[in-house]
């Protein structure tokens, strides 16, 4: 898991309410596949493996996920939430939320990874 230290810094200088599940979620997508990078795009973290696959959505109130083509994700995900072209967002309240939130977003990342692998 490579960890970027411009997101390090981002996330210090945000002392986001929610920051113990904002860094949490951020764990699980970089530990979900070894070929995921991060960034700063749009001033906000971006995870990214051949092209962007997530970024956070800062909310004061929220864990906010926007993945940039949940929609073609392939697999059914529950969790991606909206009804646009392309955008979804995964939006989770509290560490726990976070946690119970897991294996979806990993099944997200694992897909969107797999797909733009060719596997």
């Amino acid at each position: 898991m490579t960890r970027n230290p411009d997101v390090d810094r981002w996330l210090e200088e945000r002392a986001h309410p929610l920051d113990v599940a904002m860094r949490r979620a951020r764990d699980i997508i970089l530990a979900t596949d070894d070929r995921i990078t991060e960034s700063i795009k749009w001033n906000t973290p971006t995870f990214e493996f051949h092209g962007n696959i997530v970024s956070f959505n800062p909310s004061k109130k929220l864990v906010s996920l926007m993945f940039h083509r949940g929609a073609e994700i392939p697999g059914h995900h529950p969790r991606l939430e909206g009804d646009g072209k392309l955008v979804r967002t995964m939006r989770l309240a509290s560490l726990e939320d976070v946690e119970a939130a897991r294996p979806e977003l990993e099944a997200a990342i694992r897909a969107w990874c797999d797909w733009k692998a060719g596997a």
